[in-house]
C-alpha cells in the first residue's frame, strides 16, 4: 500500500508548526499505525532529516500514550481502539492521512505529535486516589461490595488517560477522563471517606488547568478508546453538587 501523509512538524512549543508532506510506499495492510511512522522516520534517518516525534510506549492499546487526532477524529477512523492498534488495512490505497497531535491549550506541543499532558496528572494528584492509612494491604474480600457497583467500578476504572476526550470536545473538556476516575471512587466504600474533598479539588485543579466545560455532545464517548460511558460525567455533577450544597 502507498500513502500520502500530512503531518504536523512543530519544532518546540515556542515554535510556529506547519504541516509536512511525505510519501510512503509498499507499506503492508497487517502494519499498526505507528509502525507505518516507523517506517517514515526510518526513511527520514537515511536522509540525516529530523525524524518525527511522536509518543508511544506498550503498543497494547494500555497505556494511551500513543493519541494522535488523524483525518479528523481522535485516534483515527476505528472505534474502541487506540491509534497503536489502528491497523493500515482500515486506509484506503493511495489515501492521504492527515496527522496532528491533540489541540487543547491544557496539552501545549512539545514536539511535532507529542504534547504535554501532565495537566491529567495534576488533576489525579488533587484528588483522584484513597489516602486511607491502612497499614498492610487489607484482605480484598474483607468489605462486601455489591456487584452492579463493582462492574461500574470497573468500567470507569478502565480509562487509560490517553487524552482522546480533550480532543474531540468543541471545548477541550476534560469532564469525561475526570469523571471516570471521580466514579470509579465514588462506587467503592473506600473512597467514602474522601469523596467530598475529592471532587471538589479536582474539578478546582481542571478549571486552574485551562480546561473547558462539557456541552453534552457525547464526542468524548464516541472517541473514547475505552468506550467511557458519558453517564460518568452525570454521577461526577452528583458528587460535586453534594459536596457543595448538602
Amino acid at each position: 500500500m502507498n500513502f500520502t501523509i500530512k503531518i504536523w512538524r512543530q519544532q518546540n512549543r515556542n515554535s510556529k508548526g506547519k504541516f509536512v508532506e511525505y510519501k510512503i510506499n509498499d507499506i503492508s495492510p497487517d502494519m499498526s499505525f505507528l509502525e507505518m511512522l516507523d517506517a517514515v522516520n526510518s526513511d527520514l534517518a537515511k536522509k540525516g532529516a529530523d525524524i518525527i516525534a511522536f509518543d508511544h510506549d506498550c503498543r497494547e492499546g494500555i497505556c494511551g500514550s500513543c493519541g494522535l487526532y488523524i483525518d479528523g477524529r481522535a485516534h483515527g477512523p476505528q472505534r474502541g481502539v487506540t491509534t497503536c492498534e489502528l491497523r493500515m488495512r482500515h486506509f484506503k490505497d493511495g489515501e492521504c492521512i492527515i496527522i496532528e497531535p491533540w489541540r487543547s491549550k491544557a496539552f501545549p506541543v512539545i514536539k511535532d505529535l507529542v504534547v504535554d499532558r501532565t495537566a491529567f496528572e495534576r488533576i489525579i494528584q488533587a484528588g483522584g486516589y484513597v489516602s486511607v492509612d491502612t497499614g498492610c494491604a487489607p484482605e480484598a474480600s474483607s468489605i462486601p461490595i455489591p456487584k452492579a457497583n463493582a462492574e461500574d467500578a470497573m468500567d470507569a476504572a478502565a480509562c487509560i488517560g490517553c487524552g482522546a476526550c480533550v480532543a474531540a470536545c468543541k471545548n477541550s473538556s476534560a469532564m469525561l477522563f475526570m469523571s471516570a476516575k471521580v466514579s470509579q471512587l465514588a462506587l467503592l466504600p473506600q473512597g467514602h471517606a474522601e469523596r467530598k474533598q475529592r471532587v471538589q479539588k479536582m474539578v478546582n485543579q481542571m478549571d486552574k488547568d485551562g480546561f473547558g466545560l462539557c456541552s453534552n455532545t457525547y464526542a468524548c464517548e464516541k472517541e473514547c478508546p475505552k468506550k467511557i460511558s458519558v453517564s460518568h460525567i452525570a454521577r461526577m455533577n452528583r458528587e460535586f453538587i453534594r459536596a457543595n450544597f448538602c
